[in-house]
């Protein structure tokens, strides 16, 4: 699974907001197919590893990934049984999201046929929590 990044200026953020589009990553720089989101959201570490083992298992050898998103936004929480408020500084780093625009591009891949391809991407896109689309690289000239 991919894990917490090696290092972090705070240990806590802010939860933030998640408005607008991706204006970067949003188009399809190593692969030939990629998957797309539509919708906002937080993508946690394990959602992104499901997909990466989905689209391994399924297209087998051959197939080059690119994760195009790295969970770097650590999601804190309490310990069980602790009052709210209190003053006290917020719990410690639970598990680490990326967070996810619309445009964005999250998983990138080539080697495979198209038709490979889309069934991979179906098998992920019911893994993530959002609404995703097919895309395909136009063919340079």
């Amino acid at each position: 699974m991919l894990s917490n990044p090696k290092k972090t200026k705070f240990r806590h953020q802010h939860r933030g907001r998640m408005k607008g589009v991706s204006y970067r990553g949003n188009r399809i720089c190593f692969g030939r197919f990629a998957l797309q989101a539509l919708e906002p959201a937080w993508i946690t570490s394990g959602q992104i590893e499901a997909g990466r083992r989905a689209i391994t298992r399924y297209a087998r050898r051959g197939v080059k990934i690119w994760i195009r998103i790295f969970p770097d936004k650590p999601i804190t929480m309490r310990s069980a049984e602790t009052r709210m408020g209190s003053g006290k500084p917020k719990g410690a780093p639970k598990y680490w999201v990326s967070v996810v625009r619309p445009g964005r591009i999250l998983y990138e891949i080539g080697g495979v046929s198209e038709t490979v391809a889309r069934a991979a991407f179906q098998i992920v896109a019911y893994k993530m929590p959002i609404h995703t689309q097919f895309i395909t690289a136009s063919p340079t000239i």
